[in-house]
């Protein structure tokens, strides 16, 4: 694996740190799936599920207190 050396203003590296942490992961993983999607080796199907992944992990909501079986969530 290569390394890359990229000049960014403080502030946006901050913020950036910041964003990444609250999703469970790293300024550099971000910009590595970024750079790999932009190059291409990534296929968009792929892209939509792990985006999807992600939506979930950070979703605020739930099924509350609300306690159900399989057998009553596939009644007709």
């Amino acid at each position: 694996m290569a390394n890359l050396t990229i000049t960014v203003p403080e502030e946006i590296l901050k913020s950036a740190r910041r964003r990444a942490l609250e999703q469970g992961t790293s300024v550099n993983a971000v910009l590595r799936d970024y750079l790999s999607q932009f190059a291409g080796t990534q296929s968009a199907q792929a892209n939509a599920a792990k985006r999807v992944l992600e939506l979930s992990r950070s979703a605020r909501s739930g099924r509350g207190k609300a306690k159900w079986t399989r057998d009553e969530l596939h009644r007709r």
